[in-house]
């Protein structure tokens, strides 16, 4: 198991280090990658990106407690997803390359609005940074509970090595190494989950039989959680409606987003969505059923931490050589996402908070090697769940900016100080819905994040009318 998991791990940092023979010296190539990149790449990036090692560790184990009514994140987070990626992707990318932009606070706060929001690039850039962390650090701990779970590593073992690799091919080739290790991590998470899928049906012997077991379940095939804000159909219907807007908040995620923004030419966008889409909806609903194939195959006892299933099934079920292929591609979608949120975070402190960015390579690596340090402490430090650090990020990042990004797209223009205001709204919604009120049990804390975020952009709209209005009248 530890050859064939330490002969993956070979293969991606080859892969990654191979980028630096294309490279160019400039930051346009490290951030972007020189809008080079095809849109099988760009499609294969950005869902390897996205699904991270929340798929393997924080989604199966959520599926592994709640059933089939975890589907409902599935849908929810594709169909929200491509929805607005008809609104979005396509002018991002043209404002990224015709302003000579190279990070997503950047061209939100500087060009796409047509003005040059000094402070709104500075706050946004501190947001990312302090969001983009927690969820680095998450990748880092979900990758090592695997190995922990595998072969008894401790947890800092696999969080000082996943952040070695990141720091070697990063350093390398930038974004281009993260894009073309995402390629091949995407491959073996691919056939990785597929294993999974089928071995465990047939320990249940066959479709049939796994059904039956499901169903002797009580309440496990249910569509709908019992805990729902509202009894029966309304509460089914807003349960779904709120994983909806976690597919909207990919709009606000910098890290997946900055893979369309290298897209190597604008008209090519449709053949990107159909292969971000098509691996995406497979890969996720091979995951949905791993988790609760996982509950048959190993019933909740005691203390059990459901994170664990994926690998602990994969270790009592497969041969050895094969567990290591499940053990690298649960590793695989960490550092595939934990790069990622390293460059992006990299790009905040040099390109935002730096007044026209900083130019000198060897001062941008150094800062992404910091960064790399930096999240890896963190992931030292935490033991909270993979699944609830995740998704407070990902729906912190949508609500700060997603809800700028469709104001936009209505061709909108505000100003500084509402776009100010409707950033921190957002993610204050977030923070008070999920960790004062404890809501987002009953609905995902993007939904209200976001639609707060609009609502303030059109109270404050309204309020200043109303302010010159007056002082038209009583001039």
């Amino acid at each position: 198991m530890l050859l064939s998991f330490i002969f993956f791990l070979l293969v991606f940092m080859t892969v990654g280090l191979l980028s630096a023979r294309v490279r160019k010296n400039n930051r346009s190539d490290y951030y972007l990658a020189g809008f080079t990149v095809k849109p099988w790449l760009v499609g294969l990036s950005a869902m390897a990106t996205n699904l991270s090692g929340y798929m393997f560790i924080g989604l199966i184990g959520f599926t592994y407690v709640t059933g089939l009514s975890s589907i409902w994140l599935m849908f929810g987070w594709i169909v929200g997803d491509f929805i607005v990626s008809f609104f979005i992707h396509k002018p991002l990318r043209e404002a990224t390359e015709s302003h000579h932009q190279f990070s997503y606070a950047g061209v939100l706060a500087n060009y796409w609005s047509g003005q040059n929001y000094y402070y709104v690039q500075k706050i946004a850039a501190l947001l990312l940074i302090f969001l983009l962390m927690s969820y680095a650090s998450a990748q880092m701990l979900a990758g090592s509970k695997a190995l922990l779970a595998l072969i008894n590593w401790p947890l800092e073992a696999g969080v000082i090595v996943s952040a070695i690799m990141i720091a070697l091919y990063c350093w390398a080739g930038g974004i281009r190494a993260s894009v073309w290790t995402d390629a091949a991590q995407a491959l073996v998470m691919v056939i990785a989950m597929a294993l999974m899928l089928w071995i465990g049906i047939d320990n249940q012997g066959g479709v049939s039989n796994t059904i039956q077991n499901w169903k002797s379940m009580d309440g496990y095939l249910n569509w709908f959680p019992n805990d729902t804000v509202f009894p029966g159909v309304p509460g089914a219907l807003l349960f779904a409606v709120g994983w909806l807007f976690g597919g909207i908040s990919i709009i606000g995620q910098p890290h997946i987003m900055i893979r369309f923004m290298m897209l190597d030419n604008i008209h090519h966008f449709t053949k990107a969505r159909v292969w971000y889409y098509s691996w995406y909806a497979i890969f996720y609903l091979m995951a949905t059923g791993v988790g609760m194939l996982a509950r048959l195959i190993m019933p909740e006892q005691g203390s059990f931490d459901a994170e664990l299933a994926l690998p602990l099934i994969a270790s009592e079920l497969l041969p050895s050589v094969f567990a290591g292929v499940v053990l690298a591609g649960l590793f695989a979608a960490t550092m595939s996402t934990a790069d990622s949120l390293v460059l992006s975070c990299s790009s905040a402190i040099t390109q935002d908070l730096k007044d026209r960015g900083i130019q000198s390579m060897n001062y941008i690596k150094g800062t992404t090697i910091i960064v790399t340090i930096v999240a890896m402490l963190f992931a030292l430090s935490g033991s909270e769940s993979v699944f609830d650090v995740v998704m407070f990020s990902w729906s912190g990042l949508g609500s700060c900016f997603a809800p700028l990004l469709l104001i936009y797209a209505l061709g909108k223009r505000p100003d500084q100080l509402t776009i100010i205001t409707m950033m921190i709204s957002g993610l204050a919604i977030v923070v008070i819905w999920r960790e004062l009120l404890g809501w987002n049990v009953y609905l995902y804390e993007a939904m209200p994040g976001i639609i707060g975020g609009i609502f303030v952009y059109y109270a404050m709209t309204w309020l200043k009318g109303l302010i010159k209005h007056v002082q038209e009248s009583v001039a």
